[in-house]
C-alpha cells in the first residue's frame, strides 16, 4: 500500500461523508415534520430539542470529516510533495 492509495482512499471517504452530510441536511430541511413525527413515536422530544440534537450531530459529523479525512489527506499531500 503506497501513499497515493491512502490519499485517494481518504479523499473518497471525505467525498462520501460530505454526500451523507448533505443528504442528512436535505432530509432535515425538506422532511422536517416527517422526521419529527417518526422520531416522536420512539422518543418524547420537543421540536427545539430535536433540532438542537440534529444540529449538534451534523456539527460533530462535520468535525469528524475534517479531523479523520481531510487533515490526514492534507498532511500526506504535503509530505509526499516535499519527499519528491
Amino acid at each position: 500500500m503506497n501513499i497515493d492509495f491512502v490519499k485517494d482512499a481518504l479523499l473518497w471517504c471525505a467525498i462520501i461523508d460530505y454526500i451523507v452530510l448533505f443528504l442528512w441536511f436535505g432530509a432535515f430541511i425538506f422532511a422536517h415534520s416527517w422526521l419529527i413525527n417518526l422520531h416522536g413515536r420512539w422518543f418524547h422530544l420537543s421540536e427545539e430539542r430535536f433540532n438542537s440534537i440534529h444540529y449538534l450531530g451534523m456539527a460533530i459529523y462535520k468535525i469528524g470529516i475534517l479531523l479523520f479525512n481531510l487533515v490526514p489527506y492534507a498532511a500526506l499531500s504535503i509530505a509526499s510533495n516535499h519527499a519528491s
